[in-house]
C-alpha cells in the first residue's frame, strides 16, 4: 500500500465532511425548516422552496464541475479548490446558527451554499485518490474513506439525536435550541478533521508546463474543450458512464424515497432516525467488506453483487408493511450503498488518465448530481398512470386509499429498470479495451 499516513488522511475527509450528509442534509435540516424557519408557511410553499433550494446547489456544482476539475489540474491545486469548498461549506453550516425564526429565506441560501460547498469539494477529494492509492488497492481504500464517512457522520448524528432527545442533559433550554448547536457541531467536526488531508495527502505533480503568458483559469477551459472531443473518442469511459448514471439513479432514488416511503406507511420521526442510525453503522462494516470483496472477488462481480442487492431491495419495498421491515430495509442499504458508491469510484479511477483526474471526475460528480432526476419522474408517472387505470369510476373512501397505496408501490417497482439498465450497459464496459483507448489517443 501507498503511504498509510496518506491514506489515512484522504479517508478521514469522508468521516469530516459526512457529518454535514447526514446531521444537516438528511437528519435535521428539512425538518427544523418546516417547524422553525418556515413557521406559520403553508406545508406544501415550504417544500418547494427547500426543493428549490436544493436543485438550484447541486445545478451549480454539475454545471461547473468539469470546467473546475481542468482548472485544478493545470493549475495542480487538487488541494487548494478542495480547501475552499469545504470551509465554504464549513462557514455556511455555522451560519445557520444564526439564522432567526421565520427566516426561511436565509436558511435556504446558507444550506444552498452549504451544499455547494460540501458537493464541490468532493469533487477534489475523489480526484485526490490515485494520489493516495495504487491500482492494486485502490477498491480497498476508496471503501475505507466511505466506510470511516459512515462511522464518522453515525457518531456525531448519534450525539446530536441525544441533544434533541434530552436537551438539559446536554445544558440546553429545548429541542430546536439542540438542533442549533448541532449545525455548530457539524461546522467544528468538519473543520477540524479537513486538517488532516490538507497535511497528510500529497499532489502528484503531473500537470504540463503553462504556455508562456497563460492563465491556469484560461488553461483549464482549454483542456475543457479538448477533453469534450477527446472523451467522445473514449468509448469505454461514456459507456461506463452511461451504466453508472442509471444504476446510480435507481440507488439515490431509492436513498430518498425509503424516509417518505416510510412516512406514506405512518411511520413517525422516531422510526426514520432510527433507520437513518441504522444504515450508519451498518454501512461502516460493510463498506470494509466491500472493499477486501472488491480486491478477492474483482470489482465488476462486486458491483453486480450491489446491484442485484437493490433490485431486492427495491423489490421489498412494494411489500414492506411495518415498522421492522423497513428496519430490515436500512440494514439492507446499510450493506450495499457504501460499497457501490466506493467501488464505482475506483473502477472509474482505472479508465481516466492520471494527469486529468480532477477533470474526469468533474465530469463523473456531474452525472452523479443529475442523478436521481429521472428515477423520481420515473415514479410519478408510474404511480399516476396506476392510479388513473386502477381506479373505479365512483371510488369509495377505502377504494380511493388502497389503490393509491397499490399505485405508490407500482411506482417504487418502476426503479428496477434502472438497476437493470444499467447492470446490462456495465456488462459492454471492457477495462482492458479502455486502457487500450487511453494509449491510443
Amino acid at each position: 500500500m501507498k503511504n498509510n499516513k496518506a491514506v489515512l488522511g484522504w479517508a478521514m475527509y469522508d468521516w469530516a465532511n459526512s457529518a454535514f450528509a447526514t446531521t444537516v442534509m438528511a437528519g435535521f435540516f428539512p425538518i427544523f425548516f418546516k417547524q422553525y424557519w418556515s413557521y406559520g408557511a403553508d406545508v406544501n410553499m415550504s417544500t418547494a422552496q427547500l426543493g428549490f433550494g436544493n436543485s438550484i446547489a447541486s445545478l451549480v456544482v454539475a454545471l461547473i464541475a468539469p470546467v473546475m476539475g481542468a482548472i485544478a489540474d493545470k493549475g495542480l491545486a487538487k488541494k487548494k479548490f478542495l480547501i475552499f469548498f469545504a470551509y465554504l461549506g464549513v462557514l455556511m453550516t455555522a451560519s445557520l446558527f444564526m439564522v432567526n425564526k421565520g427566516a426561511w429565506a436565509w436558511a435556504i441560501f446558507l444550506y444552498a451554499m452549504g451544499i455547494i460547498g460540501f458537493l464541490g469539494a468532493n469533487i477534489f477529494y475523489d480526484a485526490l485518490l490515485p494520489s493516495v492509492a495504487s491500482e492494486n488497492n485502490i477498491d480497498y481504500v476508496s471503501n475505507f474513506g466511505f466506510a470511516l464517512g459512515y462511522l464518522g457522520g453515525g457518531l456525531l448524528f448519534l450525539i446530536n439525536v441525544l441533544m434533541t432527545l434530552m436537551p438539559e442533559k446536554f445544558g440546553l433550554a429545548d429541542t430546536g435550541t439542540a438542533i442549533r448547536y448541532a449545525f455548530v457541531s457539524v461546522a467544528i467536526w468538519w473543520g477540524i478533521f479537513t486538517i488532516f488531508i490538507i497535511l497528510w495527502v500529497p499532489e502528484d505533480k503531473t500537470a504540463g508546463t503553462l504556455p508562456a503568458g497563460e492563465s491556469y483559469v484560461k488553461a483549464g477551459f482549454r483542456q475543457f474543450i479538448k477533453t469534450i472531443k477527446k472523451i467522445r473518442r473514449l468509448k469505454t469511459v461514456c459507456l461506463f458512464l452511461l451504466a453508472y448514471w442509471f444504476y446510480i439513479d435507481g440507488v439515490d432514488t431509492i436513498i430518498r424515497m425509503a424516509v417518505d416511503y416510510g412516512i406514506s406507511l405512518g411511520f413517525d420521526s422516531n422510526d426514520l432516525i432510527v433507520a437513518l442510525l441504522i444504515v450508519q453503522f451498518v454501512g461502516f462494516p460493510a463498506a470494509l467488506v466491500f472493499g477486501k470483496l472488491g480486491q478477492q472477488w474483482g470489482v465488476r462481480k462486486s458491483i453486480y453483487l450491489a446491484i442485484g442487492m437493490y433490485m431486492f431491495i427495491t423489490v421489498w419495498g412494494t411489500i414492506m408493511t411495518n415498522t421492522q421491515e423497513f428496519y430490515i430495509l436500512a440494514i439492507a442499504i446499510g450493506l450495499v450503498q457504501g460499497g457501490i458508491q466506493a467501488l464505482s469510484r475506483s473502477y472509474y479511477a482505472r479508465l481516466i488518465p492520471r494527469e486529468q483526474a480532477a477533470e474526469y471526475y468533474g465530469f463523473y460528480n456531474m452525472l452523479g448530481k443529475f442523478a436521481a432526476i429521472f428515477g423520481p419522474a420515473l415514479m410519478g408517472f408510474v404511480g399516476l398512470t396506476a392510479r388513473r387505470v386502477l381506479m373505479p369510476l365512483s371510488p369509495t373512501p377505502d377504494q380511493i386509499i388502497s389503490v393509491g397505496q397499490l399505485a405508490s408501490r407500482w411506482s417504487i417497482a418502476s426503479i428496477l429498470i434502472l438497476f437493470v439498465a444499467g447492470a446490462i450497459l456495465f456488462y459492454f464496459v471492457d477495462e482492458e479495451k479502455g486502457k487500450r483507448e487511453l494509449q491510443i489517443d
